[in-house]
């Protein structure tokens, strides 16, 4: 009886120690939670046959590495040079890369395939950058390299994650056609570097893409180029490639249509020079239109009194001469949303500029005003000493005038039926409450610009914290520039070079095999500070040769 109870008291703790080792076990087993972030690709450990092989004659290659991962976009981002008419096949085994020949290989070739950015970890995309396998299907690998870096012109800072391409020279036509055989990625420096290349003449550019196809196929798309081909015979290095936008050769719309307010909305790939708008279908509409371009003049809109149509055709002409027409459609019945509403040329915190009239700007033209129902009070006090007049430049902006006082509140109210629109429209009751800003908020900023040559052009601008232009100044000899009443806080001057003295930046093209004009960025960060007007020397260095 004795046994039996000590048998079962056996079965009884074996069952616990069973039942504790699994949830004590298994929980010890766990992944850890937190820690650092994954940073790193994934890592080749073995490559079979191994990279850079000699007298290359296998049909399939695998390559190792120490984690899983996933490949994204082969047929865009992995390429092979010398190109193949059928391509190899790749395919993820575990961890592995299994690349299958499907075509012959030359005799005597150094091939080099390129996996762009394909490679990435699985946990966090980690991207194994200008990853390549290098093979010779004879006894000798192509060794030579191209060098450099990449920065954009008109920020004169080096950009990361560019595409740096080589064509042969033979192969200079596939340029926006095809994508390239030989490529490389520039790091978070701006560097590239481009190796095991053969003998040879070939062509250089850069490419900052909207989509990663590695073919310049858009007009938004940054690019760079070498005016002069490269004669590989050796490593040639310190290549300095600058991006910039290419200006589309011709003019042609890009959007169109009809806005929820009822405006026709137009825009073209390009700034219009001196551009005008006239309607020819119906034409009697033409004398009722109202046209409002953007201040880069490659957008314009379009308002009409009457809506009372179903069709319109809009010509465009560029210096009087036509460019464009366009039809546009709609219900001659449909209805839109005139509701008006205004914007004021004060600050985020409601503050208007010392020395400055407020314009208030009107979503939709203006046909009359009704200064009865308008009020304005300082400090709670009615005040009517003041002139508020329609803009001649705009139909859109009224501008009031008054003698601002420091320290004093404002509240300007439009009441219902002040302003009525083109289309026949009031506005409901629209206040606004505003203060003259501090003059301690403001500065004066004196330049006394040195140019090198005073045969040539320059370009002065003045640009805020965040590398945005506020104001430029064309200048051809020796010149001091007053910047009053700006804001107090930092700034940045760029130069251009204004080769052809016509007073703006003008973009390169590699089709016509130019440059854009040369940038030149003041080094030092020039601080406005309240109440105090600095002079600052700014000697515009000799302009570089660009190759």
């Amino acid at each position: 009886m004795r046994l039996n109870k000590k048998v079962a008291f056996l079965r009884q703790y074996l069952l616990l120690f069973i039942v504790g080792f699994f949830i004590f076990g298994c929980a010890s087993m766990q992944k850890p939670q937190g820690g650092p972030r994954d940073r790193t690709p994934p890592k080749l450990l073995k490559a079979t046959p191994p990279n850079m092989t000699r007298n290359f004659k296998d049909k399939q290659i695998k390559l190792d590495f120490d984690e899983y991962f996933q490949l994204k976009s082969p047929f865009q981002e992995i390429n092979i040079s010398p190109a193949q008419e059928k391509l190899p096949t790749y395919k993820v085994v575990k961890r592995s890369i299994v690349i299958d020949f499907k075509d012959s290989l030359q005799k005597n070739t150094t091939y080099v395939i390129n996996f762009g950015k394909s490679i990435a970890d699985l946990n966090e995309g980690n991207i194994l950058q200008n990853f390549t396998y290098v093979f010779s299907t004879g006894s000798h690998i192509d060794s030579l390299s191209v060098s450099g870096n990449v920065l954009n012109t008109l920020t004169q800072e080096k950009e990361k994650d560019i595409t740096v391409m080589l064509f042969p020279i033979k192969q200079d036509t596939l340029w926006g056609k095809k994508k390239p055989t030989i490529y490389a990625t520039t790091d978070s420096s701006g560097n590239f570097s481009l190796n095991n290349l053969h003998e040879g003449v070939y062509r250089i550019y850069a490419l900052k893409e909207k989509s990663p196809n590695k073919i310049y196929d858009k007009d938004d798309e940054l690019i760079a180029f070498q005016k002069n081909p490269i004669h590989l015979t050796k490593d040639t290095s310190d290549i300095h490639l600058n991006l910039f936008q290419q200006e589309p050769e011709k003019s042609k719309m890009v959007a169109r249509q009809f806005d929820a307010d009822g405006k026709m909305f137009f825009t073209f790939n390009k700034s219009l020079n001196n551009p005008s708008v006239k309607i020819i279908y119906p034409a009697a509409l033409d004398q009722q239109k109202i046209v409002d371009f953007n201040k880069t003049r490659d957008t314009a809109m379009i308002y009409m009194r009457s809506m009372d149509f179903d069709s319109i055709r809009v010509s465009f002409l560029q210096n009087n001469v036509p460019l464009d027409s366009v039809s546009l459609r709609k219900g001659r019945k449909e209805t839109f949303n005139h509701t008006i509403s205004l914007l004021f040329n004060t600050s985020y915190d409601n503050k208007l500029k010392p020395g400055t009239d407020l314009v208030v700007t009107s979503n939709t033209p203006i046909e009359t005003i009704d200064n009865s129902l308008i009020t304005l009070n300082e400090d709670s006090t009615n005040v009517s000493n003041y002139t508020l007049v329609k803009d001649t430049a705009s139909a859109k902006k009224l501008i009031l005038k008054y003698a601002w006082k420091p320290n004093s509140r404002y509240q300007l109210i439009f009441n219902e039926g002040a302003v009525t629109n083109i289309y026949g429209d009031k506005n409901k009751k629209l206040p606004k409450v505003f203060q003259l800003d501090k003059a301690d908020n403001y500065g004066v900023m004196n330049l006394k610009v040195t140019v090198p040559d005073t045969s040539k052009g320059y370009i002065i601008e003045l640009l805020n914290e965040q590398k945005k232009l506020i104001h430029s100044d064309v200048i051809r000899k020796n010149t001091l520039l007053s910047y009053k009443n700006y804001p107090v806080g930092k700034y940045n001057i760029r130069v251009v070079y204004d080769d052809n003295r016509n007073g703006k930046w003008d973009s390169g093209s590699v089709k016509q095999n130019t440059q854009p004009e040369n940038i030149w960025l003041y080094a030092k960060v020039l601080t406005l500070r309240s109440n105090w007007e600095a002079e600052e020397p700014i000697d515009i260095p000799k302009e570089p040769t660009t190759p």
